[in-house]
């Protein structure tokens, strides 16, 4: 989505009011099920250096749960989504995640961060609450194994071991990693030298930068010092793209490669022409083209929208609703909380579209599809 509608689109909506927790207490059941709704919580950043990956996935979630709900949502009731704008902090998203369990909502939704999600998860899990689809490839949140914790995306070692695969196979061998420095950066670290290890190399050179900052300057200068061949990006939209510009302007003529967090289609018109080069892996299917029937779903949801077009980060939101729903729909009417991860558990093999989903009792990561797309200088997104 370009800049000045995503912005339009954000400035319309809405944060939830908070209510006192005794009211809400009292209200808690009839507010997260009953006979006609089904109510879900996402805490993500609305605002922010990474406001676009909130927006765009909330989009996206909404697009299949308004048309679900016109043909009357899930067993006769109607699925509403509410959000919170945490800005991507960790204590922020803690107090939100706080505020919907005390209003009772049935399940945590699209949360959107590895920091940020490793604050809610020990939340939801002492509350029993299913946290569903975070847009996170974190291990951290993933291993041990999680009853509550359920991924539809693949992880960030899926992500990285593609993007190196992708490197070394036209003989490339300097590979330097450029990442924000917290346990999102320290993820996708681990994951491109684990990749590297096992083909007995490791990264050159490495650089950081602090979260919700763009002072790439000194990580710039180190990297560029050891002469990369590529250059591994694990941050957001903002940095990577700062960075971007600052070694093209240094004379670096390799490619860029990020993982999907990144936010494609935002770091797409942060770049404009300087694009060329620059890779992004990515969990969701191509959603520009109908190549697939889940795109071709998705492309005419967002058409039916006037004022959205596609995108990665709103293909998420979108995929995540449908599987949340195609689940709450197995569950049947009696629904429960643990008859839903049952019923999430039951979900074998189960082919969106293009786009198959496989969990089970032991395997909540029901996904470990990635793809490479190329970002052009002409503003297009390539497979």
């Amino acid at each position: 989505m370009r800049r000045r509608d995503m912005l339009g689109h954000a400035g319309r909506l809405a944060l939830w009011p908070t209510l006192g927790g005794v009211a809400l207490a009292a209200r808690a059941q009839s507010v997260g099920i009953s006979d006609t709704r089904i109510v879900l919580g996402q805490s993500a950043p609305f605002s922010g250096a990474s406001e676009q990956l909130g927006l765009q996935f909330y989009l996206g979630a909404q697009l299949f749960f308004e048309a679900l709900n016109q043909k009357g949502g899930v067993q006769g009731r109607r699925i509403e989504l509410r959000r919170l704008d945490d800005g991507d902090d960790p204590d922020r998203c803690a107090a939100n995640t706080r505020q919907f369990l005390s209003e009772g909502v049935f399940a945590l939704f699209g949360y959107i961060g590895t920091l940020t999600s490793a604050a809610a998860l020990p939340l939801a899990t002492e509350a029993k609450l299913p946290f569903f689809a975070p847009a996170s490839g974190a291990e951290a949140l993933r291993v041990p194994f999680n009853r509550y914790a359920i991924h539809v995306r693949a992880s960030y070692q899926d992500e990285t071991a593609a993007i190196v695969r992708q490197i070394t196979g036209t003989g490339i061998k300097k590979i330097a990693v450029f990442h924000q420095n917290d346990a999102y950066g320290q993820a996708g670290l681990e994951g491109v030298a684990r990749a590297l290890q096992a083909q007995n190399l490791s990264p050159v050179a490495l650089g950081t930068v602090e979260r919700h900052s763009v002072d790439v300057v000194k990580a710039v200068d180190e990297i560029l010092a050891h002469r990369p061949e590529a250059i591994v990006q694990i941050g957001v939209y903002k940095a990577c793209a700062v960075f971007v510009r600052l070694a093209r302007g240094r004379g670096y003529t390799g490619n860029f490669y990020n993982v999907s967090v990144v936010g494609t289609q935002a770091l797409l018109d942060e770049l404009g022409a300087m694009a060329k080069g620059v890779l992004v892996s990515q969990v969701m299917p191509f959603p520009y083209t109908p190549v697939t029937p889940i795109a071709s779903e998705y492309l005419a949801a967002v058409k039916a929208r006037p004022g959205l077009v596609p995108n990665h980060s709103s293909m998420e939101g979108y995929v995540a609703a449908k599987v949340f729903s195609e689940a709450t729909q197995r569950a049947g009417r009696n629904l429960t909380r643990e008859g839903f991860i049952h019923a999430v558990q039951g979900l074998r093999n189960l082919d969106l579209g293009g786009f198959p989903v496989d969990f089970g009792p032991n395997k909540h990561t029901g996904s470990r599809f990635v793809e490479m797309t190329l970002l052009t200088e002409d503003g297009r997104i390539r497979r």
